[in-house]
This record gives structure tokens, sequence and C-alpha cells, in this order.
């Protein structure tokens, strides 16, 4: 079973590379808002638990407060790594970097905070749901009557349609990109508003099937050839003024596999059904698109598209 799942892991992105890793300590968006959410959750003398630690940045974030800190990474040159840099740091003694499985491990005592970034958009390739759903289960069965705080506390994703352009001088391509949030390029058009497809609250039990069909108003004519897919995690909900500290993915753009001229006013109904921690593909081939476009003499017939 170890085997099954350390050969499905390879496949899906769990060991990825070493300078993938570093890359990470230098996206802003990701470090700073952690750090905010794990500041603002771990109080002094806390035990905290981190499922899958990287090169320990996490963990160390929450060591800075925190009595202790458990960081458990299956990849064994992500431990080494974790311990190296750890030792570089004030407080950095404070985490025990563990090599283990995270679908195995549990602490050895009950702990206040679990941080978990085992994170792809739309929750696909990386095992964030599984791992936790996995964890809550056997953490009630060892220590009964206590569940930790979770970091993040919660997923939102949200689906939109798109005009994306796939001409890369000359060559057209339509490839899945992943775009920067809130960064302007001639090539995108927001043909709709976002539709929430998906919440994910890991308070409570979570399926691992994500299943959605729903409809979206058009609010712009132009050639349909995308859907975005979008995923906001709430690090941590900030009870005392009803905010958030918010980490936003990049975005995933999924092509069409044919255009289709839409104009505004038309809905179009998607539907979609995929497992979480699954391959790109599974949610690319399951998407079916169906354009209700508005009455006129030249088109008064639905359109059907997947992706």
């Amino acid at each position: 079973m170890l085997i099954e799942r350390e050969a499905e892991s390879c496949y899906l992105g769990q060991f990825i590379p070493l300078q993938y890793h570093h890359n990470m300590l230098m996206d802003s968006n990701r470090m700073d808002n952690f750090k905010a959410a794990i500041q603002y959750r771990v109080f002094e003398g806390a035990k905290v638990l981190e499922l899958g630690g990287g090169t320990g940045v996490l963990s160390w974030f929450a060591a800075q407060t925190a009595e202790k800190v458990y960081c458990v990474e299956f990849n064994p040159d992500m431990v080494a790594e974790a311990r190296r840099l750890l030792a570089l740091n004030h407080r950095g003694e404070r985490v025990q970097v563990i090599h283990a499985d995270a679908f195995e491990y549990l602490p050895p005592e009950p702990v206040d905070f679990v941080i978990c970034e085992m994170i792809h958009v739309a929750m696909l390739r990386e095992k964030q749901v599984e791992v936790i759903e996995n964890f809550k289960q056997r953490y009630a069965e060892k220590f009964p009557g206590h569940m930790p705080i979770f970091i993040p506390e919660a997923v939102v994703m949200a689906v939109q349609p798109l005009q994306q352009r796939y001409d890369f001088l000359g060559f057209q391509a339509p490839i899945i990109q992943f775009q920067l949030p809130g960064a302007f390029t001639a090539d995108t058009t927001e043909l709709g508003q976002p539709a929430l497809y998906k919440i994910i609250d890991f308070t409570q039990t979570n399926e691992k099937l994500i299943e959605w069909e729903g409809q979206i108003a058009i609010e712009h004519s132009g050639q349909l050839s995308a859907l975005r897919f979008i995923t906001k995690n709430i690090l941590a909900i900030r009870g005392e003024d009803n905010s958030t500290i918010d980490w936003l993915n990049h975005y995933m753009a999924l092509p069409l596999a044919r255009p289709i001229s839409v104009r505004a006013g038309d809905l179009i109904h998607i539907r979609f059904a995929y497992r979480t921690g699954a391959s790109i593909d599974s949610l690319q081939n399951a998407i079916e698109v169906e354009v209700d476009q508005v009455q006129s003499p030249s088109r008064s017939q639905p359109i059907l598209a997947s992706v």
C-alpha cells in the first residue's frame, strides 16, 4: 500500500524538485500571508504539527511563539534540507523534523494547530484534503475530544468564463495556463463573473469527490475559449473584525476544445466532477459546457462544447 501511494505521490507532484521549494521561499504572496496567519493564530507555548513541511519555513514561523513544532516530511532530500536550514535560524531548534508519511504519522502528544500546505489550484494534484481527512480520523481515535485548529481553515473555489488568446508568435497552442491573480494581460478577457462551486471547511468532514453544475451569465461578447479556476485559501479567520487572512493561488485556465461565439446576455451551463488530489486531466476531461444563447433568427439553438 505504501509503495502504491509513493508511486502515485511522485506522479502527482508530491516529490517536487528541491529548487521548486526554494522558489516558494521567494513567493512573497504565499510567504507573507502564511506568516501573518501563523503569527495571528499560534500563541505562546503552543504545540504545532506541520504535515508536508518542505523547507520547514512554515514550521519556523510557528516556532517563534510555539513551544514545540513537529515538522513531518516524506521526501528524504527535503528532510535533510529542512534540518540544514532550520539549524541556521533562531529558534529553529524548536522544530523537530520527522521523516515520515503524513498519511500515517501522529504526534506523541495533543497539538493545538496543524499546518498543512499541500495545495494546488482546484485542490488537484496535491493531497491536502486526503491528508487532513485521514489525519482527523486517526487523531480523534488517539486523542478523543480534542481537535486542533487547521491552517488553512478553509478553501473557496470558483470558475469563470474567459476569452483566452493562444497565439505564441504565430504558433497556435491552446494550452493550460497558470496566471498571476490581478495581473492584466491583453490575451485574457473575462466574459463573466466567477461562480462559486465549492467551499471546503476543514472543521467539517469533506468528501473527496467534487461535483458541480451551474450557470454563468455572459457579460461581454466574444469567443468563449477557456474556463478559469480560482482557488482562495482562508488561512485564518479573524473573529474580532470578521475578516480573513487569505492566500490566492495562481489562476488556472483550461482551454475548451472548440471556442464558442457568445454575446452579452447568453447563459453558459457548466458541469464537471473530479476527485481532489487527482490529475489536472481528470478535471479537464470532465468539463461540459452548453451555451443557451440570446434568441435571434440566426441563433436559436444551444451549443455544446467540452474541454
